[in-house]
């Protein structure tokens, strides 16, 4: 019996192995993805259970997850950004080497400064959030980026995209540079 449901269980990776590689051949071309469903701005880290080695700065990423979105105008941490930064602040305790750059995004209404000052808002309390869950200070940078063109995630006129680019990214670092 032990026989039958390991061949069983090959057979299912096999399968399962060959749908996935399946459905990479068959989409390509200019027009992949054009149907695609909008995907949302979420706190949620990139990817789970990749074997990756803990206290890199993949890790952080995979794992940890770095950036943190906000409300439009607005530079309130919502519940899903405190859980985001409390796993940072963990991550950053654990590894007390690395630095972090908090990095704040403006995709709002208004002229280039009230962005600016609105990212550097936002920057400011992440890294404070950060601050009082006991990252020191000294290894952590905050700054507002404004409304970068170069730096959006998405650029259109769609709530979905804009909604993207109203955010933090903590990005780990070996020193601390404007």
């Amino acid at each position: 019996m032990a026989w039958t449901l390991r061949n069983g269980m090959r057979v299912l990776g096999l399968v399962a192995g060959t749908a996935v590689l399946g459905g990479c051949i068959s989409g390509g071309g200019p027009s992949a993805g054009l149907d695609a469903p909008v995907v949302t701005a979420t706190n949620a880290p990139v990817a789970q259970g990749i074997a990756i080695r803990p206290g890199t700065e993949e890790d952080f990423v995979v794992n940890v997850g770095r950036r943190t979105f906000f409300g439009e105008g607005s530079a309130e941490l919502d519940e899903t950004a405190r859980v985001t930064l409390d796993k940072q602040a963990g991550w950053l305790l654990r590894y007390a080497s690395w630095k972090v750059k908090v990095q704040g995004f403006a995709d709002d209404t208004g002229p280039a400064a009230r962005n600016t000052a609105l990212s550097q808002r936002r920057a400011e309390a992440a890294r404070d959030y950060l601050a009082s869950k006991g990252v020191p200070s000294d290894r952590m940078l905050a700054k507002g980026y404004g409304k970068d063109a170069e730096r959006l995630i998405n650029n259109c006129p769609d709530t979905s995209c804009t909604a993207q680019n109203r955010r933090v990214v903590s990005n780990l670092q070996d020193t601390l540079e404007l």
